[in-house]
């Protein structure tokens, strides 16, 4: 039995149309952030077009002798629609034929269309990031400037960020949703299953998806608190390293960006100097005293005032979930003044 489940070729054909949206939305992000630009400078690559404040960045790269960003530098903007176009028209005919091998096809063609695309992109960024202008007015000996390919990575006074946009996440989940039917499908064949535990399989496999498009949905457009990494992280205030557990802060932005603090006072400042537009701000959060990497939005959380807690910028201020844990501390120190937010960080 070679064919593929009803269920499983309508599921590989919505996933496959859901491609057709990498036409209309970015497919990639760059992002930087420095002192002077706390919001960050955005550059959207889209299957065709680069749009963002690629001119900004241009301008700021010209002085480190990076090369300049315009279309031309991308020859597969010419036929990146037309492999689109192809990919898809690959899927449908899986789901049109029904059949397990073409099924295998398509996921094959999939991940290496997909591998082919980060290689190609770590090879842009190394090529951009290492051939520099030898006359530039600032150099740093040995230092390049290679954009990462996933993630965050420090260069000078700037952070930069890569990552999928809204087109790239739909890829991915639509790719995982196809090898997660692939694999489903193989399973089933290896197994002489009945009708009626065909039926509950098809049913696993759909709440499987099911699962799997909320997740991607969730990553994609919900960003929040990200643990710290005590030791490593910069404070985004007075830039020293994040190594408190007990204290700690977060503010995540609208965009998505997220500026850590090693102190509640570092948060407070950082607003109030102008780093950040209140408006700009989607949550904030502080760390659990008692609970490492466990975050309470600052208007939910309990706070206790002492001059011993010697919190890192001496805000002294330690935040809890619950009264009882916080009755608790204040009876080890002897004292303490009990706050909420805004008042904890209010001067008399």
């Amino acid at each position: 039995m070679n064919r593929l489940h009803p269920v499983s070729r309508v599921i590989l054909a919505i996933a496959v149309l859901a491609l057709v949206s990498a036409y209309f939305v970015p497919l990639w992000q760059i992002q930087l952030w420095a002192p002077q630009y706390p919001e960050g400078l955005n550059m959207k690559i889209w299957i065709n077009n680069l749009t963002g404040a690629f001119d900004i960045i241009n301008g700021l790269n010209h002085y480190i002798g990076m090369a300049m960003i315009k279309l031309e530098m991308f020859p597969e903007f010419g036929f990146m629609i037309y492999l689109l176009g192809a990919l898809i028209a690959l899927g449908l005919f899986a789901a049109i034929k029904g059949t397990r091998i073409w099924l295998w096809i398509y996921v094959v063609v999939l991940a290496l269309g997909g591998l082919a695309g980060l290689v190609d992109f770590y090879r842009w960024g190394y090529e951009y990031g290492h051939n520099l202008d030898p006359s530039a007015a600032i150099q740093v000996p040995g230092m390049t400037y290679q954009p990462p390919l996933i993630g965050y990575k420090n260069l000078l006074n700037f952070t930069a960020y890569s990552g999928p946009d809204i087109g790239g996440w739909v890829m991915i989940v639509s790719g995982c949703i196809s090898g997660l039917l692939l694999g489903w499908e193989q399973f089933l064949r290896k197994g002489r299953a009945s009708s009626a535990a065909v039926a509950a399989s098809s049913n696993q496999a759909v709440a499987a998806v099911a699962v799997l498009i909320a997740a991607g949905t969730l990553t994609s457009c919900d960003a929040g608190p990200e643990p710290m990494r005590y030791g490593k992280d910069e404070c985004s205030g007075c830039k020293m390293i994040v190594s408190d557990q007990r204290f700690g802060a977060e503010i995540v932005t609208k965009k998505g960006r997220v500026l850590k603090f090693d102190d509640i006072g570092c948060m407070n400042g950082f607003v109030k100097s102008g780093g950040i537009a209140p408006a700009d701000i989607k949550q904030r959060v502080v760390c659990d005293f008692n609970h490492p990497n466990t975050f309470i939005p600052v208007e939910q959380a309990l706070f206790l005032k002492n001059d011993e807690l010697k919190s890192p910028m001496r805000s002294d201020s330690a935040a809890f979930a619950s009264q009882a844990e916080l009755e608790q501390v204040k009876a080890q120190l002897g004292s303490g003044e009990q706050a909420k937010w805004p008042a904890v960080v209010c001067t008399p």
